[in-house]
């Protein structure tokens, strides 16, 4: 695909010029006249959110502590049974409304891979059969989806009907090759540091979309705004 692309899930601003992709939160509205991504966390809660969620539904180990993804301090859902699993999409899927009605082209549910996270409480089965339920429903939206990371999980994208793929840091983790594998050329990729995007963009520059950000991907007027491209 080899779009210019562009990753503002940290807060909206004009896409810089040559730019024809876009990701943002599905909380703000899409740039006009180019391809929108929405940005949703479908598989943990943010960490402003987390009461949001019925207590039931973040996961918890042995001792009953809800089990955090460190990282982010963020909360993982529990998607362990199909009973939970079809609650926690029932309100991932009321985003993913508001991001078709808002006129977003696609939706990317970030955190498919918080099942590695989990200390063992959950699986890669797990993962895709809630990712399944979410296809479903935003297919049913008229919008695309794509693979949030997971390069392990790449390989079912057919069976699960995922569309493509946004990835963080496979130049630095050498994990682009099994992207492109499963997606193509249809694989969007962001890094967040110099030589990670020096080795995407040797190596898969001419082939997928590829973009450099600050780690808190916030909006130009904050003085943490960084954005590179090959």
């Amino acid at each position: 695909m080899h779009a210019g692309f562009d990753y503002q899930i940290g807060g909206p601003y004009q896409p810089p010029a040559g730019v024809s992709v876009v990701s943002r939160d599905h909380g703000v509205s899409p740039a006009p006249g180019i391809y929108n991504i929405c940005y949703v966390n479908g598989f943990q809660a943010q960490p402003d959110a987390e009461q949001e969620w019925d207590q039931d539904l973040l996961l918890r180990d042995q001792a009953g502590n809800v089990v955090h993804d460190t990282t982010w301090n963020e909360a993982l859902l529990d998607i362990s049974a199909d009973t939970k699993r079809q609650r926690i999409a029932l309100k991932v899927d009321g985003w993913i409304d508001e991001c078709a009605t808002k006129g977003f082209n696609a939706v990317e549910p970030d955190n498919y891979d918080s099942y590695t996270r989990s200390a063992g409480l959950l699986g890669a089965a797990d993962a895709e059969a809630y990712q399944s339920l979410l296809v479903a429903h935003a297919h049913g939206q008229g919008l695309a989806i794509a693979q949030k990371n997971a390069a392990e999980l790449a390989p079912d994208r057919q069976q699960l009907g995922l569309d493509f793929a946004v990835v963080e840091q496979c130049g630095t983790y050498g994990e682009c090759d099994r992207y492109t594998h499963a997606f193509g050329d249809s694989v969007f990729d962001i890094e967040y540091d110099e030589q990670g995007l020096q080795t995407a963009c040797t190596t898969w520059g001419t082939r997928i979309s590829i973009v450099r950000r600050d780690l808190n991907v916030v909006p130009p007027s904050n003085p943490g705004y960084l954005r590179q491209t090959c």
